[in-house]
C-alpha cells in the first residue's frame, strides 16, 4: 500500500468562520489572516495505491476531491477558490493517476468543498459532469440523505446536480452507521478501511481509518479536525451543526488515535498533511511529527 497526499484547489475564508468562538488574538497566530480577514486553507486528498495480494486486483483509491474547479467565476470568488483550474487532477498527473484510473473515491460528506473535484471545471452553456468515468464511489447514508434533504442552515454547501449525477452512475455504496463503538465497514473497500460517523459538524459525517501501511493506521479527519490548530479540543468552526458535540466526538477520536500511536490526515490545513499527537500533564492534545506533505511507499 502507497500513501500519497494530493493538493486540490485551495481556498480563502474567513478566519472568524473557521474558528467560531475563539477570540481572533489567538487563532492569528496560528493561522495569519490577509487584509480581507481570510486565512489561507487546503483541499487536500488522500490517494492510496493497492498493492496486489493473493487473489486480489490492484486498486486506486481516493479519500475526497476537494472544492474542485465546478463554481461559475462569481461564486469562485465569493467563496475564495483561488485557481480556475481542476488542480486535484493535476497532482493526480504527477502521481501518474488519470481521472479512468481511479477506483472508488471516499466522501466524509457531500459539502461542495469535499466533493467539488468531482465534478468537471466550469465552462459556460455546459452543464456538470462526473470527471472519474469508472469511480465507485462511497459515502454514508447519513450524509447522502442530509445532501438531499438539507436544513436551511446549510442547504447552500450541497450541490443540487451531484446527488442525481452520483446516483444514475449505479455504483454508489451507501453505508449505514455502525453499532455504538464499532467502525463501519464498506463492502466496496473490504476489511483494511474503516469509518467513525460524527454528527457535530454535519450528520453522518464520515471518517475513514487506513490500515495496511508499515508506519500504522492514519484517519483522514475531514470536517471534525480540519486541521493542527483544530486538534485543541475547545477549537471548533462556526460552520459546526453542534460545536459541544463535536468537541466530544474529536476527544473519543483524539484519545484512539493517541493510544494506537496512528496518524491524523488533514483536509484543509495549508501547511500541514499529517501528524502524529502527544498529550501533556494537564490533558492537552497537540500535533508531533507533523508532515507538510505524505508520500509514503
Amino acid at each position: 500500500m502507497q500513501l500519497f497526499s494530493v493538493e486540490g484547489n485551495s481556498q480563502r475564508l474567513d478566519g472568524g468562520a473557521m474558528f467560531g468562538n475563539c477570540p481572533r488574538a489567538l487563532w492569528s497566530r496560528w493561522c495569519p489572516p490577509d487584509e480581507h480577514n481570510r486565512i489561507p486553507l487546503a483541499c487536500r486528498g488522500l490517494l492510496i495505491r493497492e498493492d496486489p495480494g493473493a487473489g486480489e486486483p490492484a486498486r486506486t483509491v481516493l479519500l475526497e476531491t476537494g472544492i474542485g474547479a465546478f463554481f461559475e467565476p462569481k461564486l469562485r470568488e465569493r467563496f475564495g477558490v483561488q485557481e480556475p483550474e481542476h488542480v486535484l487532477l493535476r497532482s493526480l498527473a504527477a502521481r501518474g493517476v488519470r481521472p479512468e484510473d481511479v477506483d472508488i473515491i471516499v466522501l466524509s460528506h457531500l459539502h461542495f468543498d469535499h466533493a467539488g473535484g468531482l465534478l468537471t471545471p466550469w465552462a459556460e452553456d455546459q452543464a456538470p459532469a462526473l470527471v472519474f468515468p469508472h469511480a465507485r464511489y462511497v459515502v454514508s447514508e447519513d450524509a447522502w440523505q442530509r445532501a438531499l434533504h438539507p436544513h436551511p442552515r446549510d442547504r447552500a454547501s450541497f450541490i443540487p446536480a451531484l446527488q442525481e449525477l452520483l446516483a444514475a452512475t449505479g455504483r454508489l455504496e451507501r453505508v449505514a452507521a455502525p453499532d455504538p463503538g464499532a467502525l463501519a465497514r464498506s463492502e466496496t473497500l473490504g476489511p483494511r478501511y474503516g469509518f467513525t460517523m460524527s454528527e457535530g459538524h454535519t450528520p453522518g459525517l464520515m471518517l475513514t481509518r487506513v490500515e495496511g501501511h508499515a508506519r500504522g493506521p492514519i484517519t483522514f479527519m475531514g470536517d471534525l479536525i480540519p486541521g493542527a490548530p483544530w486538534v485543541h479540543l475547545p477549537i471548533t468552526m462556526g460552520y459546526d451543526r453542534y460545536p459541544e458535540r463535536l468537541i466530544d466526538e474529536k476527544r473519543v477520536m483524539l484519545e484512539r488515535v493517541l493510544a494506537e500511536d496512528g496518524w491524523c490526515f488533514f483536509t484543509h490545513d495549508a501547511d500541514v498533511a499529517a501528524c502524529r499527537l502527544e498529550r501533556d500533564a494537564r490533558g492537552r492534545f497537540s500535533p508531533r511529527e507533523t508532515l507538510a506533505e505524505l508520500a509514503w511507499t
